[in-house]
């Protein structure tokens, strides 16, 4: 089920917010807590009913394995060995349904073999939901998860608002909410904030991401027509496409946790702001890169072991970054550069951090603009003729089809009431283009992100969460699934 649909909106969300706040009102606690994972399953299985045998025996296995570290605690061996099976059985998991094809062609090429590829279909947020549970399996063998319900574990992992596109979210941080008695009943001022949130992320879904996305998809299946201006154009819109789709999802999670008094953790602290690729990790997907510093770089030694462990370290970080995020040699070569060059930013940080901030924001941005060229391609041979179009520095002019793709039809209505509207649409090329463009370089490098806002409810806060609502629900034709449904 998709956030941005009318099915979710008018009729999924008020189901589970009522049934939710009815159940806790009459104090039944636990009939809540399996009323919203019920609600979460239907969630996740609308798009395929199979999924749910693959979450639910995911869920039940997981929660055997941290019971029987827990029931064992004082046998560390035992533990170890519990730990280690849970481990192998969800990287076995991911492996089957995500990679088992990927490593069968690659063994084909290699050793001109012909084994059988199968017809698998890769559930929704498997990488998600497993990270997850990867946390909570750690965790247990730490004896830091002692007295948890098989319901309150439940609904930590399946919460559907964070379900399928993270965050990232860790038991200490959802559990304990959910057993707060005073987040059992509506509270307005968390209420009106999640509207808020959510509406944000809406528009920026519909409305921003959306747009851009119909300019990627033309770019990218029509690459050998495209000039330098177009390709370096297409790049850009990707970059926003990724950021404004992903970032919505998360402020929609976000704004839907706070409806039910769950503070989620942010995902995004305006990484396009980052003046080296360092601190683009530290404020892109930033769940993601709390699980793999936590879980990874820091039990394989973190910087404690010296300079050449380090960087060995980061890249093994980096490598699996690229891997989880999908089963092609581009995710994996994208993980690798974006490795080599946080060892170079960490190696010379004292040069560059005496870099006027505007050139280190500009040389990071396009650094991680040319890089997203990688992470959309189908391989890496799609990508090799991208840079090609990209650096040909032949031909300058734009596509009419390229600049078609941002004259929506509020601004074909808005030309016949503002005559110069028109005017500047007619004569100058690609206008919407360049106002996309702009306005989302205002966003990202001016205007507050979710995380940073200050929230009361005021006349305008309202007049804003009506607006973008009303307008991204009318504009709900072309309904567009997430690009991180695919990781």
């Amino acid at each position: 089920m998709l956030f941005n649909s009318y099915y979710f909106i008018f009729l999924f969300l008020p189901i589970a917010l009522t049934g939710y706040y009815i159940l806790n009102y009459v104090n039944q606690h636990r009939a809540a807590n399996v009323f919203l994972i019920g609600m979460s399953l239907w969630f996740y299985g609308y798009f395929n009913v199979s999924y749910l045998l693959i979450i639910c025996g995911s869920i039940i296995a997981n929660f055997l394995f941290a019971q029987m570290m827990n029931h064992f605690s004082e046998n560390q061996s035992l533990k170890k060995f519990i730990l280690i099976s849970g481990l192998c059985a969800n990287i076995a998991l991911i492996f089957y349904f995500k990679y088992y094809n990927f490593f069968l062609e690659n063994m084909n090429a290699l050793f001109d073999q012909s084994f059988e590829l199968k017809n698998i279909l890769l559930p929704l947020g498997i990488s998600f939901f497993t990270f997850q549970q990867l946390s909570y399996l750690a965790d247990s063998y730490r004896d830091k998860t002692t007295g948890y319900s098989f319901d309150e574990y439940a609904l930590f992992v399946s919460f559907f608002p964070q379900l399928i596109a993270g965050p990232i979210v860790l038991h200490r941080e959802t559990i304990p909410q959910f057993r707060n008695p005073e987040n059992r009943r509506i509270i307005y001022q968390n209420f009106s904030k999640g509207m808020y949130i959510f509406s944000l992320g809406l528009f920026k879904k519909v409305m921003i991401a959306d747009t851009f996305g119909k300019a990627v998809e033309y770019g990218f299946s029509a690459v050998s027509g495209l000039s330098s201006v177009d390709a370096f154009l297409v790049s850009l819109c990707y970059t926003f496409q990724l950021f404004f789709d992903f970032s919505g999802y998360c402020d929609m999670a976000i704004g839907i946790g706070s409806m039910f008094n769950i503070e989620l953790p942010a995902n995004f602290n305006s990484p396009y702001k980052a003046s080296s690729i360092t601190e683009f990790w530290e404020r892109w997907h930033m769940s993601l890169t709390r699980f793999l510093r936590t879980y990874i770089y820091i039990p394989l030694g973190g910087n404690r072991k010296g300079k050449i462990r380090t960087y060995v370290n980061i890249m093994i970080v980096y490598l699996v970054s690229g891997i989880w995020h999908g089963a092609n040699w581009t995710f994996i070569l994208w993980g690798i550069l974006h490795g080599l060059l946080s060892c170079l930013n960490r190696m010379f940080t004292k040069y560059w951090s005496k870099l006027c901030k505007p050139i280190g924001w500009f040389a990071t941005f396009l650094t991680v603009n040319f890089l997203w060229v990688l992470f959309r391609s189908k391989n890496i041979s799609a990508a090799g003729m991208f840079f090609k179009r990209l650096f040909a520095f032949k031909n300058f002019k734009l596509k009419t089809e390229l600049t078609d793709c941002f004259r929506l039809e509020e601004f074909i209505f808005l030309e016949k009431k503002i005559p110069v509207l028109q005017y500047l649409s007619t004569h100058i090329t690609g206008f919407y283009l360049w106002l996309f463009l702009l306005a989302a370089f205002i966003a990202i490098l001016f205007l507050k992100n979710s995380r940073e806002i200050n929230f009361k409810p005021t006349v305008g806060r309202s007049f804003i969460t009506i607006l973008c609502m009303l307008w991204s629900v009318l504009s709900l034709e072309g309904i567009s699934t997430f690009l991180y449904f695919n990781f």
